[in-house]
């Protein structure tokens, strides 16, 4: 049950790319009717980052240190990009595309906690990109050419 969880419903085996593979499995998951209620995102991604934390911390254990085959980060990365957005194919393709540009980069603190060991690193790299998504697209919705 870990592999399924921590990999992303598997798409941390995806042969390449396995962090875009779980981006897309937390976007197809979001596009469920309902699941940008703030009551739903919102605690299934706390529940997913709690968890999270424990699956990636048993999966480095046995993968080494970040392992690809862990992309439930990227799930919630992607789950946190559109946070309290309007739901939309625009502001869900450009959050894809800016979070992952993010998650590559890893932005301050992003890039500090990939460097730590276990879970929590793992988890919260994505969080710190997934929040950067959010406040990019915020402001584009505010200057209106969202």
């Amino acid at each position: 049950m870990t592999k399924v969880f921590a990999s992303g419903l598997f798409s941390g085996y995806a042969p390449f790319a396995s962090g875009t593979v779980g981006s897309a499995v937390g976007l197809a998951i979001y596009w469920i009717p309902g699941f940008e209620r703030p009551e739903w995102i919102i605690s299934v991604s706390a529940a997913v980052l709690f968890f999270g934390v424990i699956a990636s911390n048993r999966m480095e254990k046995a993968f080494g240190h970040d392992p690809s085959q862990v992309t439930i980060d990227e799930v919630l990365g992607m789950w946190i990009s559109l946070l309290l957005l309007p739901k939309g194919l625009l502001v869900a393709a450009l959050a894809f595309v800016v979070f992952r540009a993010l998650d590559v980069v890893k932005p301050f603190p992003a890039r500090t906690f990939d460097r730590l060991q276990g879970g929590a690193g793992i988890m919260l790299d994505d969080v710190v990109a997934g929040l950067y998504t959010n406040f990019a697209l915020r402001l584009l919705v505010a200057l209106g050419l969202l």
